[in-house]
């Protein structure tokens, strides 16, 4: 026997056991941070997506816009004439 009253078989099965939990919460722990950049990946390009989409919208808007300033400067000067 050791001084400490341990079998040292018992001791190296221990570790063994200790190691193997440690690789798989590690593996674990590198999954769900896997996971959590894929999901910040896809809201970052779900955010740049709505944003080109209002983009797109305002751009529509102001060309209206110009279209409808178009129509009362012809009205308008159709009635000065």
């Amino acid at each position: 026997m050791n001084p400490a009253g341990i079998d040292p078989t018992v001791r190296s099965e221990q570790t063994t056991e200790l190691q193997i939990q440690n690789r798989t919460l590690e593996m674990n722990l590198l999954q769900e941070s896997l996971a959590r950049a894929h999901m910040q990946e896809r809201l970052h390009e779900a955010e740049e997506q709505r944003l080109g989409l209002r983009v797109l919208r305002a751009d529509r808007l102001r060309r209206k816009a110009e279209r409808a300033s178009m129509r009362a400067r012809k009205a308008l000067a159709v009635a000065l004439m």
